[in-house]
Parts: structure tokens; sequence; C-alpha cells
């Protein structure tokens, strides 16, 4: 094996091999996930626990994933991002364990720590390790192959884990299913273990007091403030476009499945045209279509004639994805290199942790009328896209003055 470079960056081999691991970490775990993330509210009740415990859940769950992100951040830029990775997945597959031999529900909160932990605390260490081993015209096509390796367990899992409980039963199906996980997850860490670089270009030794909190660069803040409108918007509707599809329009549960599995079809479909189209366009104008279709999704709910109307609407759903790739490409060429997973964990924190009190007040508004909720979510999202479009031009006519 290569040593690293004399600069201390990593040999290309070594960063190919780096992504490599990473990307089957990220398929791995997402497979096992899928297979039973769907059905856990219904494992939480079959354990004794009633509606407010698989509400608990929820909130537990939403907290953790604002939460989890700034340590987890610290720990990838003070320990390096190999690292976190493996303690991260470690962490997952304890989680995975104790969903299996879960007895009461109370369990089950006990395992999503170990399982937040990876899902939210090596969220910055993924960004961080592809920013670090890619270039910045690299990283477009980087993040759409994690995303790939993020969504397609969602095609392929999901029916799989439907089949273990139809066969097995609900408890014994899932805790099947959560003993794949364990296996996938443990596969995970020994291939970290033997095939990340024996290098030393993540030991950080001068960093032994990292600032925990560090100021995002102007360029992040304005992507963050516009991220977080669209963000709320889609929250406030989330839990509510099934209830609007199947009560509302009174379409069988069924066929949301399908209009829902085409929408994630599109998405995977769309990922590979983007990561072509950014080197013509641009990433901005990439970022710009995906937080438009984010504020037209409810609103083409909302204004479906009928089916055919639902399908062009979860047809929109599906391209929010397009620009996925290019804003996290963006996040990361907007962070500093020497807190890139500090500036990730912190962006995501904020964001998250924004995002919790949108689905109450989806409810809110559902009470009032379920239409509201829909037009309330795509009016927030198309202030976002505003906020953004405002920025962007901003930003480019500075960039005029300044040459």
């Amino acid at each position: 094996m290569r040593p690293s470079s004399p600069t201390g960056e990593p040999h290309l081999t070594d960063s190919g091999r780096d992504l490599s691991v990473l990307g089957a970490t990220l398929l791995a775990l997402g497979l096992g996930e899928e297979l039973w993330q769907s059905y856990l509210p219904a494992y939480i009740t079959a354990l004794g626990g009633t509606a407010a415990a698989v509400g608990v859940f929820a909130s537990c769950r939403d907290l953790l994933d604002g939460l989890y992100q700034l340590p987890g951040g610290w720990f990838a830029d003070r320990y390096g991002a190999r690292r976190a990775v493996t303690v991260f997945t470690v962490c997952a597959l304890a989680g995975y364990a104790a969903y299996a031999l879960a007895w009461r529900w109370p369990v089950v909160l006990i395992g999503l720590a170990g399982a937040m932990a990876w899902k939210a605390g090596a969220f910055p260490a993924t960004f961080s390790l592809i920013g670090d081993r890619l270039p910045r015209g690299a990283r477009v096509s980087g993040f759409t192959v994690q995303s790939l390796a993020v969504r397609a367990p969602r095609v392929v899992s999901a029916p799989l884990g439907g089949l273990l409980v139809w066969h097995l039963g609900l408890v014994a199906g899932l805790r099947t299913a959560m003993g794949a996980s364990v296996v996938l997850a443990l596969g995970a860490v020994v291939a970290q273990h033997v095939w990340f670089p024996r290098t030393r270009v993540d030991a950080r030794p001068s960093r032994a007091r990292l600032k925990v909190l560090t100021p995002l660069p102007p360029a992040l803040v304005r992507l963050l403030v516009a991220d977080c409108f669209v963000r709320i918007g889609e929250a406030v509707a989330a839990s509510f476009i099934v209830l609007y599809v199947t009560s509302i329009r009174h379409l069988p549960l069924p066929w949301f499945g399908a209009l829902y599995g085409m929408q994630q079809l599109v998405a995977l479909a769309s990922y590979l045209p983007a990561a072509r189209a950014v080197t013509a366009v641009g990433p901005r104008a990439l970022v710009a279509v995906s937080f438009a279709c984010f504020a037209l999704f409810p609103l083409a709910v909302l204004a479906a004639p009928g089916l055919s109307g639902l399908v062009v609407a979860f047809v929109v759903g599906g391209l929010k994805e397009f620009g996925e790739p290019a804003r996290k490409a963006s996040i990361v060429d907007g962070c500093r290199a020497d807190a890139r997973a500090r500036e990730v964990g912190l962006y995501y924190t904020v964001r998250n942790l924004l995002v919790v009190p949108a689905g109450i007040a989806g409810g809110m508004l559902w009470q009032q009328s379920p239409g509201l909720v829909l037009a309330v979510a795509g009016i927030t999202s198309a202030a976002g896209l505003v906020v953004f479009g405002v920025t962007s031009c901003a930003r480019a006519t500075q960039s005029r003055l300044g040459a």
C-alpha cells in the first residue's frame, strides 16, 4: 500500500478506496434499515406501546436528528472522518441489536439512540470524507453516488420487509429483518477495518481543543436560510400527504403505495441526468429546480383533478431530488476545509431543529382544513425558493462588481 503524499494528502488510490468503502457502508446499512423502518410504529404497538408511545418515538427521532449533527461533526474533525464512520457504524449495529431484542417498547428508544448516531451523527463525516477526497468540480458526482446509495434501498428493501412480515408475522418478521441489519452492519465494520487505508491522514493531534461551534461562512448562511424555509414547508405536509390522498381524494392505499413507489423511481432516475447537467448550467440552477419542486409538490397534489393529476404531482415530488447532490456539494464547497464536518453539523443542526415543530403546525392546520396544510406547505417552500433566488442574484452581482 502506498503511503500518503509528502503534503499529507491521500493518494488517489486511497481516496478511491475511502469513497468505495463509504458507499458500500451507506448501501449496506440502508438495505438493512429499509427492511423494517416503515413498520417501526406497528412494532412499538405490538410490544405494548400506545399511540402516545409512537408519538414519543417520532419526536425523539426528530430531536436526535438535530442534536447528533454537531457533536458528530466535531468528532469527525477531531478524530478523522474515517474513524467517525466506523464508530457510528458500531453504534448503529448496537441500535439494531437493541431493536431486535426488545421485549417492551421502551427498549426500542434505547435502540433509537444507537441507530440515530449513524443516521445523524455520521452525516457530517460522510460530507467531510467526500469533500476531502474529491476536488470541487467532482463533488456533485460524489454526492450523486451517495444519494443513489441512500435511496436505492427504499425501492428494494421495503417490499422485502413487507414479505417477511407477511410470512413470519409482525414481530417475528421484523426481528428477522433487524437481525439482517445487524449482519449487514457487522459486514460494513469489517470492510472498514480491512479496506480503509492504513495512513495517518485523519490524525489531527494539533487540534486537541477544537472549538465545537464555528460561525458559518456567509454563503452557507444564505443557503441555510433558504433551505430552512423549503424544509419547513415540506415537513408541514409530510405526514398528511397520505391522509389527503386516501381520505380526502378517496384513493385506495395500494394506489398511494404505487404513487409513492413511482416517486422514488423518478428520484433515482433524476440523479444521473442532474450530475451531467451541472457542468452546463451550474449547481445553483439545479438547486433552484429542486426547491421549486419542493414548493410545487403539495400544491400539485392539492390541485390534481384526478388520478392522472396525482401521477403528475408525484412525478414532481420525485424531481425534488434533482438538485440534492448539487445542494450538498454547495454546502461542502461553502465550508472551510479545516472545519468542514463541524460546519456541516451546525448547518444540519439548525435546519433539523427548526423543522421539528412543523409537523405539529401541520396537524393544527389539518384540523382547520386538509387543503390548508398543502397550501401553507407549498407557500412556505416557495418562500425558500424566493430567498434562494434573491441571494443568488445578489451574490452573482457582487462577483461581477468584484471582477
